[in-house]
């Protein structure tokens, strides 16, 4: 059973900086072997792309609103996947979701529908 657990979230100020981590776990699962992305969804509103890192090689991939500011990366000894997220606005306001691709996906990296495993989520509020 593959487990994604989201951490680091909470109350910053405009201007401010978050890290959040997503640990995972399961048997065979590694984030080495699937692509990982990070969403999130704001009150009333439709659950919405981040950021993506590519199993293979590394690409990475962004939302224009965030381009910049925001910085997806991988650690694969510790099975973790991280959102630094800096120049943080109120309009980041949101509970943001680690997500998980099958096994060496080859797909796009932009729609949820396309991630098989997701974690339970993190708020992340920011103050102005």
């Amino acid at each position: 059973q593959v487990q994604l657990v989201e951490s680091g979230g909470g109350l910053v100020q405009t201007g401010g900086s978050l890290r959040l981590s997503c640990t995972a776990s399961g048997r065979t699962f590694s984030v080495s072997s699937h692509g990982m992305g990070w969403f999130r969804q704001a009150p009333g509103k439709e659950r919405e792309f981040v950021a993506a890192i590519r199993w293979s090689g590394g690409t990475t991939y962004y939302a224009d609103s965030v381009k910049g500011r925001f910085t997806i990366s991988r650690d694969n000894a510790k099975n973790t996947v991280y959102l630094q997220m800096n120049s943080l606005k109120p309009e980041d306001t949101a509970v943001y979701y680690c997500a998980a691709t099958p096994p060496v996906y080859t797909g796009s990296y932009y729609a949820a529908v396309n991630y098989r495993y997701w974690g339970q989520g993190t708020q992340v509020t920011v103050s102005s």
